[in-house]
C-alpha cells in the first residue's frame, strides 16, 4: 500500500467533505470488490502452493507418511492431515 497526497489527486471540494470526518489522519480507501484479485495471484505464489499441495496429495497417495510428508516440505503434520484428507 502506498502514501498518496490528497492534495495532488482529489478536488478541492471533495477534500473539503472529506475533513469534515477526518483530519490530519491516514485514511485506507480499499479497491472496488470487482478489481480485488486473491492473495498471490500477481506473483504466482497462489500457483506455486497449489502445485506443491497436488505433490503431498500424490506422495501421499504413493504410500509416503504424514510425518515423511511434514519433515520433507518443513509443515507440521496437521498441515498436511489437512491436505491430504480433504476431498476436492
Amino acid at each position: 500500500m502506498k502514501y498518496v497526497n490528497a492534495n495532488q489527486v482529489l478536488p478541492k471540494e471533495l477534500i473539503t467533505e472529506l475533513q469534515k470526518y477526518i483530519q490530519g489522519e491516514t485514511l485506507y480507501i480499499p479497491k472496488p470488490k470487482a478489481m480485488h484479485q486473491e492473495w498471490g495471484t500477481c506473483s504466482g505464489e497462489r500457483k506455486r502452493i497449489n502445485e506443491r499441495n497436488r505433490e503431498i496429495k500424490q506422495r501421499y497417495k504413493n504410500g509416503q507418511s504424514i510425518d515423511q510428508l511434514a519433515d520433507l516440505y518443513f509443515l507440521s503434520p496437521e498441515t498436511i492431515k489437512k491436505l491430504v484428507y480433504v476431498k476436492e
